[in-house]
């Protein structure tokens, strides 16, 4: 106890300033006896230590900006010699920490002060919680010198035992700045001062994980940019050899743009708009995005044939005969056509080719129902005139980009499908096919049909911008060629200016023309059959064409066509049928069994649906081309006091009108017709359409349904093979209607000999061919009293028969 006591006595010593450098407890340091403060100091302290035992004595005190700290650090002198240097120096020891008291005298220039040793014991044994803080602290320690390499420290580190030792041995790393060795310094509690310790080596392992983090990233990079520029480097001296092997030129290289820009035969304006893309490349660096965009900007120019033209064949007769031996029918787009190619050659000969910058282009709509040959009309149409042909599908087409182009700027930018189908065309006045454009849809993205404004404008495609291109397009020559099967689901604006043709379909000779010189041979070859294995004759064509289909177009007779040469062809294959074989009329029932379409008029009279009174044959235009349309009529019983009129069939607004109409004009003029009009009054009338799922509209319907209801009154039956079509105004006029010449081929396909119109429809039949004219009786009426006598049949025995009643 006395010798503790005797080491806390109060000590006088001399101070030995250190200009921002802190020495800790335990800590071995050399220090530069040059500087005067440090030289007095330890010659002070040598003569001190010449009047009593041990080794000389000297105060070390931080001083940071001419102030010392409140603490400081008993140290021995022990050795005083030279540096390293060769300059004179001491080497110092710390050895614990003392509490600064006031100055006071001693030998030599030093400054002495008074002061107190502090007490730095921790009891034994440990703490739970030190002790884990003192792992802490050595596992820290432990990892940030082993990243510096520094083993043998380690040993150090981990034999220190003393809690105070422990945190002062921080005082040796160099990543303390000297505000956070003087807290060390100052905070005399051993446990708090080894926290403070770990609390600053952890902070300081966090950073460094976090710069080496970065380091990484940022060497990464720069190894990557590294490989690259070698590899480009490398690759333009592969290159390099290659042309010099194959005696190219270095001019000659595929990048050099500018090159090819001037070597290409492109328009004045194009070439100044890719020569100034030019200009902004070669001022880019490789690893610009902006220099990818121009590079495929400028491929895409590149590959515009901008000069490129074909001849067309002004061989009319020829052009005529590929036509017909193309396609049977469709007079009035081949008689387009051949108009056509006869004005191009005479603007040729007197050389008109190029008129205020347009040429000669032309813009078709052709409309009709599917399977009539509009698709495959366009590439014969190129066959004719000797031109490129292309086909752009625009059904479901929603976004305006998909006709002008994206803005190149966008990733995955593309020019519009105008642009595309000349590049692929390969030529400036191809044939293009816009398949389709009545499905064009529009949503946010736009609407497409109004970008196709300018594109099929006569007087404004001349000068097409693509919003990718964004240079002038002149597709004045191009004949475009558009195909819907709705007309009415074209905008207005883009329909006026397209030149309509109309593809109201095909007649039964037609099909049967068609079916023997080209689905005929088509499928043969599909069966893997030759010609003179397996024949059709015409009869049986015929059937075909008018009981096994019913259509305006060809495709569903062409798939039985297929089927039929199927079935042969396993039959053959099974032995159950020897080649060569003719198929007659005769032997279509048992290879693909029986008629889907039997003509009304061949059923047995009590079977057919005129066989009561109230039923009516109209027709109609669908989307499929014409068709035959019934129309029931009946009345309510009177008991069930059901008035007024009932419509049933899925039937729009027009032709509801178009019922109440007929009911109306009935009421007003049954008398003079002889008609029971008290039965309408007191009964309800119930019209139908069947085919209730297939919706309805459209005013055509008013004849018919006002010779149901007469036949309905009247007791009269509705002649079978009479077909009728035509408004009814309320004064009982007819007036006239749409699609005359589909309404006529439906008729003929249907069987019907006599068909009642408008009598300001007459002017239409002209379109009607000439085969189908001659097998109908038609009948052009201005009245509904001359329907109702051509169609009503006379009354069985002067009698009026039972009228039907509304269950």
């Amino acid at each position: 106890m006395a010798a503790e006591s005797a080491a806390f006595t109060p000590l006088t010593l001399p101070v030995l300033p250190l200009d921002d450098e802190v020495v800790l407890p335990g800590m071995v340091v050399p220090l530069d006896l040059s500087d005067a403060e440090v030289r007095a100091a330890v010659e002070a302290a040598q003569a001190a230590a010449r009047s009593e035992p041990g080794k000389p004595r000297v105060l070390l005190v931080p001083r940071i900006d001419g102030t010392h700290a409140a603490t400081g650090v008993l140290g021995t002198v022990e050795q005083v010699g030279r540096l390293a240097d060769g300059d004179p120096g001491a080497l110092i020891r710390g050895r614990g920490r003392v509490r600064i008291g006031a100055g006071t005298t001693g030998p030599g220039a030093a400054l002495w002060v008074e002061g107190t040793r502090v007490d730095e014991t921790v009891p034994e044994p440990l703490p739970g919680q030190v002790a884990e803080l003192v792992k802490e602290y050595k596992a820290l320690a432990t990892a940030w010198l082993r990243k510096r390499g520094a083993w043998q420290v380690v040993d150090r580190v981990q034999a220190i035992d003393d809690v105070s030792a422990l945190a002062d041995n921080s005082g040796y790393s160099p990543f303390l700045t000297t505000e956070q060795k003087v807290e060390l310094l100052e905070t005399t509690d051993p446990v708090a001062r080894l926290k403070l310790a770990t609390q600053q080596l952890r902070d300081h392992l966090a950073e460094q994980d976090v710069a080496e983090t970065i380091a990484k990233d940022v060497q990464e990079g720069v190894d990557k940019q590294q490989r690259e520029f070698l590899l480009r480097r490398q690759l333009e001296a592969v290159r390099k050899e290659l042309r010099e092997i194959n005696g190219e030129q270095d001019g000659e290289e595929s990048d050099d743009y500018r090159a090819r820009v001037e070597a290409a035969d492109l328009p004045e304006k194009v070439r100044e708009a890719a020569l100034k893309e030019v200009d902004k490349l070669e001022r880019s660096s490789d690893q610009s995005p902006e220099g990818s965009w121009i590079r495929t900007w400028l491929d895409t120019v590149l590959e515009m044939p901008w000069s490129e033209r074909t001849e067309d064949a002004y061989d009319i007769q020829g052009a005529q005969a590929v036509l017909d031996a193309e396609h049977a029918g469709l007079e009035d787009v081949k008689e387009r056509i051949t108009e056509y190619l006869a004005v191009r050659k005479r603007r040729g000969d007197r050389g008109l080719g190029v008129v205020g910058g347009r040429r000669g282009g032309a813009v078709l709509a052709l409309v009709g129902p599917p399977g009539v040959g509009k698709t495959s009309l366009g590439e014969s149409v190129a066959h004719a005139m000797g031109r490129k042909f292309v086909r752009v599908a625009l059904g479901g087409v929603r976004d305006e980009a998909e006709i002008r182009g994206h803005r190149r700027t966008y990733v995955g930018a593309l020019p519009g499908r105008i642009v595309r189908a000349i590049k692929e065309a390969g030529s400036m006045n191809p044939v293009v096919l816009l398949d389709e454009i009545d499905k064009v849809g529009s949503d946010f993205r736009g609407d497409p049909a109004a970008a196709l404004l300018e594109v099929l404008d006569p007087a404004q495609n001349h000068t097409f911008r693509d919003h990718y291109l964004e240079v002038e397009l002149d597709l004045s020559d191009v004949v475009f060629l558009a195909t819907a099967n709705v007309l009415e689901a074209i905008p207005e604006a883009l329909l006026d200016r397209m030149e309509l043709v109309r593809l109201d379909g095909y007649t039964e000779d037609e099909k049967v023309v068609i079916a023997r010189d080209h689905l005929l041979p088509r499928q043969l070859e599909r069966a893997g059959l030759d010609a003179d294995e397996v024949t059709v004759d015409e009869g049986a064509l015929r059937k075909l064409a008018g009981e096994y289909t019913r259509e305006a177009g060809v495709r569903t007779l062409e798939r039985s066509i297929a089927r039929l040469l199927r079935k042969v062809a396993a039959q053959h294959e099974l032995g159950e049928r020897e080649l060569p074989f003719t198929v007659t009329e005769s032997d279509l029932r048992g290879l693909i069994g029986r008629p889907h379409h039997v003509p009304e008029s061949a059923q047995d009279p009590a079977e057919r649906r005129t066989a009561v009174p109230g039923v009516a044959t109209g027709l109609a235009v669908t989307g499929a081309g014409g068709d035959v349309l019934y129309v029931e009529a009946s009345l309510a019983d009177p008991e069930t006091g059901a008035a007024g009129l009932t419509l049933t069939g899925q039937l729009g607004d027009v032709m509801k009108e178009s019922a109440q109409i007929a009911l109306s004009f009935l009421r007003s003029h049954g008398a003079e017709l002889e008609l029971p009009v008290g039965d309408l009054k007191d009964r309800g009338a119930h019209i139908h359409f069947p085919a209730g799922a297939v919706p309805k509209d459209g005013p055509s319907a008013g004849v018919t349904m006002t010779t149901a209801l007469a036949s309905l009154l009247s007791g009269r039956l509705v002649r079978t093979d009479v077909a009728m079509t035509g408004e009814v105004s309320l004064t009982g006029r007819v007036l006239p209607i749409g699609g005359v010449k589909q309404k006529l081929l439906a008729a003929h396909r249907a069987g019907v000999t006599t068909v009642i119109i408008p009598k300001r429809n007459e002017p239409d039949l002209d379109d009607v061919p000439a085969e189908v004219l001659d097998k109908l009786d038609v009948h052009a009426v201005t009245d509904v009293r001359q329907v109702l006598e051509l169609a009503l049949a006379p009354a069985t025995n002067g009698a009026e028969r039972e009228v039907p009643v509304a269950a």
